[in-house]
């Protein structure tokens, strides 16, 4: 029998791969039918919502201000050529200044970010729904032609043959995040009047701590007032809202209007359930979020 040649083993190698990477089609037929509609814009402001009051962590973009305007930054030391150019970093988020939909931050005037601000930088928040339970219906590719592809890449050498008691590097994500929500808020930063002051349990600094530190306990060290840094607290003015709801057959994606996002009462958001924040559920299904359902 004549030895297969590089040249097929890679082809071999790079339909299985293909294989291997295309997931499974959308599993909707009788039992899981798709939707009728896509969901409204003003729906998916609700659902977008419920996830700012739910979410304390989000993802602060600014630019750092050319070198020739450099006042706010000139302590930080950063390299030349930087002016311009974005910088993203998680931070501290958490919807405490009513029902307009503006998210509450923790400025600190040491920090990056609100640097680039005081500089002059634009500034947007990406938040992303993370559901507390996996779901019990996971979307999955095909390991059969996973190991396919392992055979192969052990029968010309490049691949390893796992031993019984290998263990993963790393635990794989056990929901597909591109299925969830997520959306960005541009807009721009505002103080909070009389935030600093909390000497007074009902004074707009005491209700913000209180909101603030329930969502980030450990942020107490770092409140306005502390010894360590200038903090105070400020929000974000939102004036635009993107939204990428989950895949497009079965959601909005696109510019929610501003006007919508601030009209959205607390009992609309109150009423809707996000996916997986019920145990049981499934990536693939599709349902009536509002009135208490799941998505």
């Amino acid at each position: 029998m004549k030895a297969p040649t590089l040249t097929t083993l890679l082809s071999s190698c790079t339909a299985a791969a293909a294989s291997a990477l295309h997931y499974a089609p959308n599993p909707s037929s009788a039992n899981e039918p798709l939707p009728l509609r896509i969901p409204t814009s003003y729906e998916s402001a609700v659902l977008g919502r419920r996830i700012l009051a739910l979410t304390p962590i989000g993802t602060l973009a600014t630019t750092f201000p050319h070198d020739d305007a450099d006042d706010a930054n000139t302590n930080e030391n950063r390299p030349p050529g930087l002016g311009g150019v974005p910088l993203s970093l998680m931070d501290y988020i958490a919807d405490c200044t009513g029902d307009d939909g503006d998210p509450t931050l923790l400025a600190l005037n040491i920090e990056t970010h609100f640097r680039n601000v005081a500089a002059g930088s634009n500034i947007s928040l990406a938040v992303r729904w993370t559901p507390p339970y996996p779901p019990a219906k996971r979307i999955k590719s095909s390991s059969a032609s996973r190991s396919h592809l392992q055979s192969l890449l052990n029968y010309i050498g490049w691949g390893t043959q796992p031993e019984e008691d290998d263990e993963p590097l790393h635990e794989s994500q056990s929901y597909s995040a591109a299925n969830l929500p997520r959306f960005s808020l541009t807009g721009y930063v505002e103080p909070i009047p009389d935030s600093d002051d909390r000497s007074d349990p009902s004074s707009v600094g005491a209700r913000l701590a209180a909101c603030y530190t329930d969502a980030h306990p450990d942020a107490k060290y770092w409140l306005p007032g502390n010894r360590i840094h200038e903090a105070h607290f400020v929000k974000l003015v939102v004036t635009h809202v993107y939204w990428v709801g989950g895949f497009g057959d079965r959601a909005y994606i696109g510019w929610i209007p501003v006007e919508e996002w601030r009209n959205v009462t607390r009992e609309e958001w109150q009423d809707v359930r996000l996916p997986g924040e019920r145990k049981g559920w499934k990536e693939w299904a599709v349902g009536d979020s509002f009135g208490g359902g799941e998505l």
